[in-house]
């Protein structure tokens, strides 16, 4: 490990920076291998910090000179960590020039380039690689940027200023820390709009592409629009700036950043149109232009104090694009998809060596802990919060947050203290989410006694590695209602606060003869155990009301049947395929609902359920009855599913919007079941008719699992083999469908393949992470999946250790498999650990995943 003993970070050990920054002065000379900056910063001594040394970060830049008003430094002290100087205890003024090679960045974190164009990426730490300076989310400042190249598209942050002849100069009034700063100089196009916001700002909107893609990016600037009158009619937001501009980049670790006024998105994020993307890749980019956005608010204009509260304004604000998304597209359908992830993602790693709390104590590389806890459990804790105090309050606190911190770096504690002041609650136990670890396990118990509803509750919270004793029951908002057996509601929904170990509610309904429906719409992010007789699943399955109970009704009947052919070897469940049809071939359901059902639980989902009822899972078992099944309900629905592919009711011409893509999404699922027992004719026909990427997978992916997909491959690469985004789906779909154990074969041929770029973090995931969502291949018996996941790791980490760390996640749950593949995954990290050459990166998520 190139660091040899790394030194971890404490939230215990915050203090303030002992200087404030009154502004930043920035000047680029742009070049490809010899980027000069020249900074200039207004310094003066911080009233509420103790005094010391001035530290400025900086990694891996040259010093050409540096001076404090004016006076060169005084014995100056620089490793590779930064600069640190003893400065006047007086405002004062620092000037340095440095050198930077922005070529050589191969980390794509700091200033690099992208095919040509310069590009930024500081989030979460990557300013201290353009320029020695506090790089810290507390230390805020506004800036000024002039950029001085002979490119001819040269933006920063703010507000455009003087523009010369090789020159730019931008304006951010705004106060931002260091992260939050970009800049992009390239061969450019635009593709513009404006807007006018509420306060009558005419604001410029931008989304730059390189030549000849600005013909796709109509839908991004849509759903910027939508996103900046949703922020302003649901939070009372107003974007603040003359101007708001989005690049497209083809080299990005991440989905996209939210730097103020200039968001750097990664091209699959921006680019569509219904020939290269699917209804799926349209939602998306909605829900990723939204979300950095809604940034503006919820993570610039207020930040985090420190990177422990990063999930202030990253679960904050992933919480608001859940809810735009489902007020464009659904909140049925939005919040099964939303839990789909969390369960498949956050419960995943709740489960395993990399558990945490959503804040967490400590940290190694900060970059480890951009995860589904700080986002998506995040998510969960402000949806909670909201359930708790209702919508009135809700939106009462949030102005009161944005009207007591605008402009300041905030923590856990004063969002919690706005609730408390808005409401009067007492949040002392609510805030329990923020500091344990782990996934809460609700029994569950119901009975009926003359005409009461009694349900009886248990709250665990399991051990994880970071805690083996909790401190105490959390508060859980469990929504609930009641069904009665002729299929009428007999309870509407009613939200019980379950903040004891053991606790009852009791609820009047009138009958005893009813089933209790339990956590309605996922009220909390619990794993819920719940002892119903499969005869009662099945009504909550046909009659529910809550749209989220009745998917998971249907998906828990699923699961139990596939468990039992799992570990018994059994047949298919009549009974599940019995309640299939009514649901199915319901007409007054969303089309996107009913193809919901038709999705089996997946081999890592089946996996985890075995798991947690202790069980060893077999891949292999685990892949042969999900296509069992598959074929069995192809069988059993074959007349529904003909009716469907049918049926005329998508109308003519391609449209993104989610009814259109609900019909899609229905009959594609239609089609897959059907090609396992007709031999892919159906699927052959759809593939050569498609006018539509979402049509075109819909019918090349079934062939594929079949293995008849050899002619459609071999002409969808012909098609699009100059289209990099396009081509990405190529490499992924055939090792991500494979099916058995042929993924990681495949994933081996294809990185010899002349168009395999493993340096572009999009076409690296596209072909290794294909293979590690691949549960079969990945584990394949003779560990071919590990080994060669390993080898790209190795490879690619110290070209780019960020993207490398994220993916060895892939090992994440290698105890819950057979001996056999647990030595196998061990030997694959250790292999990687011994090489003493890992990134901190890298070296930390190892570390964790082999618990020590």
């Amino acid at each position: 490990m190139k660091d040899a003993a790394p030194r971890a970070v404490h939230l215990s050990q915050y203090r303030p920076f002992p200087y404030l920054v009154d502004d930043v002065s920035l000047t680029f000379h742009l070049h490809p291998t010899e980027t000069h900056v020249v900074s200039r910063i207004a310094f003066r001594p911080n009233p509420e910090a103790e005094r010391g040394p001035l530290h400025l970060d900086g990694e891996g830049v040259r010093l050409v000179r540096a001076t404090i008003d004016g006076a060169p430094l005084r014995d100056p002290r620089i490793d590779d960590h930064g600069l640190t100087v003893e400065a006047p205890d007086t405002p004062f003024v620092w000037e340095a020039e440095v050198v930077i090679d922005p070529s050589a960045n191969t980390a794509l974190e700091g200033l690099y380039m992208s095919n040509g164009m310069f590009c930024t990426q500081c989030e979460a730490e990557g300013f201290r690689k353009i320029t020695y300076y506090p790089d810290r989310p507390d230390v805020m400042a506004p800036f000024d940027v002039r950029i001085v190249s002979d490119l001819p598209v040269l933006l920063s942050n703010g507000d455009p200023g003087d523009r010369g002849i090789g020159s730019a100069q931008w304006s951010d009034p705004h106060p931002k820390p260091a992260y939050l700063f970009a800049l992009v100089a390239g061969d450019l196009v635009a593709h513009s709009d404006r807007f006018v916001t509420m306060e009558g700002r005419d604001v410029a909107l931008n989304i730059w592409v390189r030549p000849g893609d600005e013909g796709r990016c109509a839908y991004a600037m849509d759903a910027l629009k939508r996103s900046m009158s949703w922020d302003e009619r649901v939070y009372g937001r107003a974007y603040d700036l003359d101007v708001f501009n989005i690049v497209a980049v083809d080299d990005f670790n991440m989905g996209a950043m939210e730097n103020k006024g200039l968001n750097i998105f990664n091209a699959r994020y921006v680019l569509a149109s219904p020939e290269t993307a699917t209804d799926a890749d349209y939602a998306r980019i909605e829900a990723i232009i939204a979300h950095e956005y809604f940034h503006n608010w919820t993570g610039n204009r207020i930040t985090c104090r420190d990177w422990f509260q990063l999930c202030l304004k990253e679960g904050l604000t992933v919480y608001r694009d859940q809810h735009f998304s489902g007020d464009e597209r659904g909140h049925a359908v939005k919040r099964i998809e939303d839990v789909q992830i969390l369960r498949g993602r956050q419960f995943r790693e709740d489960a395993g060596p990399l558990a945490h709390p959503v804040r967490p104590r400590s940290y190694i590389e900060i970059n480890n802990f951009y995860t589904a806890t700080v986002y998506e459990k995040g998510a969960e804790l402000i949806g909670m919060l909201r359930s708790l105090v209702g919508d009135e309050a809700y939106r009462r606190a949030l102005d009161l947050y944005f009207e007591r911190h605008d402009g300041q770096a905030c923590t856990i504690e004063d969002w919690l203290r706005i609730f408390e002041d808005a409401t009067g609650r007492d949040l002392a136990q609510f805030a329990l989410w923020y500091a344990q670890a782990g996934t809460p396990r609700l029994d569950v118990t119901t009975r009926i006694e003359d005409g009461t509803l009694i349900l009886d509750f248990a709250q665990h919270l399991p051990e994880t590695p970071d805690m083996e004793e909790k401190k105490a029951p959390q508060v859980i908002p469990v929504a609930v209602g009641a069904i009665g057996r002729d299929g009428r509601e007999v309870l509407p929904t009613r939200l019980v606060e379950v903040t004891c170990a053991e606790q009852s509610a009791r609820f009047e309904i009138g009958t005893d003869d009813a089933v209790a429906s339990v956590l309605r719409g996922f009220s909390a992010p619990v794993i819920l155990r719940q002892d119903i007789p499969r005869a009662d699943r099945a009504l909550l399955f046909a009659h529910d009301t809550d749209p989220f109970n009745k998917w998971e009704a249907g998906r828990t009947l699923a699961k139990d049947a596939l468990a039992a052919m799992i570990t018994d070897g059994g047949e298919p469940d009549p009974a599940y395929l019995d309640a299939l049809p009514s649901v199915v071939g319901d007409e007054t359901l969303d089309p996107a609902f009913r193809a919901l059902v038709l999705g089996l639980p997946s081999d890592d989902d089946m996996a985890q359920t075995l798991a947690q009822a202790h069980h060893v899972p077999d891949p292999r078992s685990i892949d042969a009855a999900r296509q069992r099944m598959q074929v069995a309900m192809a069988r059993h629905l074959e007349a529904d599913f003909r009716a469907v592919i049918e049926s005329p009711g998508i109308p003519d011409g391609y449209s993104p919007d989610a009814e259109s893509a609900g019909r899609r999404s229905l009959r594609n699922a239609a089609l897959a079941h059907l090609t396992l027992i007709d031999g892919g004719d159906l699927a052959r026909a759809q593939f050569s008719q498609a006018d539509n990427m979402t049509d075109s997978l819909g019918a090349l992916v079934p062939l594929i699992r079949i293995g008849a997909a050899e002619d459609a491959l071999a002409a969808f690469y012909d098609r699009w083999q100059n289209d990099r985004l396009v081509l990405d789906k190529w490499f992924s779909l055939q090792i991500g469908a494979a099916p058995g154990e042929t993924g990681a074969a495949i994933a081996a041929r294809l990185v010899e393949h002349p168009d395999f770029d493993w340096k572009n973090p999009n076409r690296f995931r596209s072909v290794i992470g294909g293979l590690g969502m691949n549960h079969s291949s990945f584990h394949a018996a003779d560990g071919s999946g590990y080994r060669l996941v390993a080898d790209w790791l190795l490879r690619l980490d110290p070209v780019n250790p960020q993207t490398a760390a994220r993916m060895t996640t892939l090992f994440e749950t290698w105890k819950r498999y057979d001996v056999d593949r647990q030595e196998m995954i061990r030997d694959a990290l250790e292999r990687m650990r011994a090489t003493g050459e890992l990134s901190r990166d890298t070296g930390e998520m190892v570390g964790r995943i082999l618990g020590r």
